[in-house]
């Protein structure tokens, strides 16, 4: 069984507790109590300049623990200070080790607009995300049938969130684009085996309709890179890892982003 087939087993699990424990109109409720979310979009869409999108994750199941010494707050900080556009944070539990509390405490802490990065298949998840102070949400095209994407693609757009629709190879893309997504990620790993390549975002750059913003994500770990995917036409780059494991993160995002 593939990695992604393992964890939507568990995303299944997990919805049919919080169906239990809180149901649809709870949640639903708790979303739209919030205050209006900060606009992620318009913080990573910089026409002429490439945004960070500076990643908080304790650990991963290909590489497990990658900083041990890991603390929300300092981190959303120091993100901040060395010119992060915006936060992706994990939230998942069993397999990277995150919380859905950190979302406000990352908020908090950078003033930053937050993504709740998880493996998101049902509108329940949409509307805790949003309760829990997420700005922005991931969608991930290989973990759902089109029409469920749109679904949730709807949901997040009338809570006024952002989402960033994740795709890894054309027809996923071509799906994104018919389901409407207004915000595209491009992840340089394959989520069925966890390896990674960053000609999966120079291949799919030259096929993404023209001015839709696009996030290149992961395997990132130079300024060079960075430079490169902008080259290519990418608007945004999400990097989690190549920080994460630096002692002094704001030191490492100044080295790394372009001015």
């Amino acid at each position: 069984m593939s990695i992604l087939l393992k964890i939507a087993e568990t995303k299944r699990e997990e919805i049919a507790d919080l169906k239990r424990t809180r149901g649809l109109m709870s949640l639903r409720a708790g979303a739209k109590s919030q205050k209006p979310p900060r606009d992620f979009l318009k913080a990573i869409h910089r026409p002429g300049k490439i945004s960070l999108i500076g990643e908080l994750k304790k650990a991963s199941p290909s590489k497990g623990i990658l900083r041990v010494d890991f603390q929300i707050e300092p981190l959303a900080e120091a993100y901040a200070r060395g010119g992060a556009n915006a936060l992706s944070v994990l939230t998942d539990v069993q397999y990277f080790q995150g919380s859905l509390s950190y979302l406000k405490t990352a908020k908090e802490a950078s003033g930053l607009p937050v993504l709740r990065k998880d493996f998101l298949i049902d509108e329940l998840q949409v509307f805790e995300a949003r309760e829990a102070g997420a700005d922005a949400i991931l969608l991930i095209a290989a973990m759902m049938p089109p029409a469920k994407l749109k679904e949730l693609l709807a949901v997040s757009e009338d809570l006024s969130m952002t989402s960033l629709v994740e795709v890894h190879d054309e027809r996923e893309l071509e799906t994104a684009v018919v389901a409407g997504a207004k915000l595209l990620g491009i992840n340089n790993r394959n989520l069925n085996d966890f390896t990674v390549a960053l000609k999966t975002s120079f291949d799919l750059l030259k096929k993404c309709p023209k001015g839709m913003p696009v996030v290149s994500e992961s395997g990132i770990f130079s300024r060079e890179d960075i430079l490169q995917l902008q080259k290519a036409g990418a608007s945004t780059v999400l990097v989690g890892e190549a920080f994460m494991t630096r002692p002094d993160v704001e030191a490492a995002v100044k080295e790394m982003m372009p001015g």
